[in-house]
């Protein structure tokens, strides 16, 4: 299913029914007064979270999301139907913001909340409201009132307690792999991860936390560059951060500066993130020159009060106590 985490979508909400002007016209009351009832009231349109969804692909396909109206009122009192609610499930995150304004509209941020994005319109009232005692046959309704029409940007922001950081091909797909049953791809070329991949990594059956894979951050993706603002967004409802570094002799890379370089992004595109705790390792330690260089690299990073771990997800070193270590980030007040 291809990944749609940004759409824009028309909301129409329904219109109320007309009242309507009806007299009685029994046989032996052939001047029995107004009995118009009134209209329905118009459908809302409600967003819903849904903890199976994980893209916005079906709302962005649509386009336009439009409710029922009510119907009209008829004759002999009759009231007309309420327009049924157009009710809508979106992925847990979707927030919405006004397309004009980029003011903040909603925020569907746990499952099963329901949240009116459109309310429909009231209906309209029948003649038989109308009757006073100077006029006891009145020719005049309501109208029903239109529903109300947004025009709405939708952003998908994974929920996810722990996120994944790192240059490209550090080793965050593999990572998530071994903890957890999500399935991103790897392979050994840059942005291998073009979408958030979310997994529930367990330490025991009363100890789990989500960890989303986000896709590798370079120097000046907060500017856009790479992958961009695109995914950056979705670090921003987790409550601490992984941050994997290696030694890339492919890439020439220094992992103290890789390390400084996606704090500044993350920094440039969101203070308050940037200052989230971070659990920081070392990834790939069945390798060679990753393990040789750990004890020097752990020394530098103490220098900043950061204990620098060693993991390795293909043998799985390690791995338990990172998990444990940003359980305890997680679970903290």
């Amino acid at each position: 299913m291809k990944f749609v985490d940004s759409c824009e979508v028309e909301i129409i909400a329904g219109s109320g029914g007309n009242g309507c002007v009806a007299f009685r016209r029994e046989r032996f009351a052939p001047h029995g007064g107004p009995s118009g009832g009134d209209g329905g009231k118009g459908g809302d349109v409600v967003f819903v979270g849904d903890e199976g969804k994980l893209t916005l692909v079906d709302v962005a396909f649509s386009n336009r999301i439009v409710a029922e109206s009510g119907e009209n009122g008829r004759g002999k009192d009759q009231y007309g139907r309420g327009g049924p609610d157009r009710v809508v499930r979106v992925p847990v995150g979707t927030q919405g913001f006004d397309s004009v304004t980029n003011e903040p509209v909603f925020d569907v941020d746990a499952a099963d909340k329901q949240v009116v994005v459109a309310r429909g319109g009231r209906g309209g009232r029948g003649n038989i409201h109308f009757a006073t005692p100077q006029d006891r046959a009145p020719r005049r309704a309501e109208p029903g009132e239109p529903g109300e029409e947004k025009k709405l940007r939708l952003e998908l922001k994974v929920m996810a307690d722990v996120g994944l950081l790192g240059f490209p091909n550090v080793g965050k797909s593999t990572f998530i792999r071994a903890v957890s049953r999500a399935k991103p791809k790897v392979a050994a070329y840059p942005f291998t991860t073009l979408v958030p991949h979310l997994g529930v990594a367990a330490i025991d059956s009363d100890a789990s936390f989500v960890i989303a894979d986000i896709p590798g951050l370079i120097p000046g993706a907060a500017d856009g560059a790479g992958l961009g603002t695109r995914f950056l967004k979705h670090v921003q409802r987790t409550r601490a951060l992984l941050h994997l570094i290696t030694i890339d002799a492919g890439e020439g890379r220094d992992p103290v500066k890789d390390f400084a370089a996606i704090n500044r992004e993350l920094a440039k595109f969101d203070p308050v993130v940037a200052s989230r705790p971070q659990v920081v390792a070392m990834s790939k330690a069945d390798l060679p020159d990753v393990r040789a260089a750990h004890a020097k690299l752990k020394k530098k990073f103490a220098r900043r009060g950061i204990d620098l771990m060693l993991v390795s997800a293909a043998t799985g070193e390690g791995v338990r106590e990172v998990l444990i270590a940003l359980y305890a980030l997680v679970k903290k007040p």
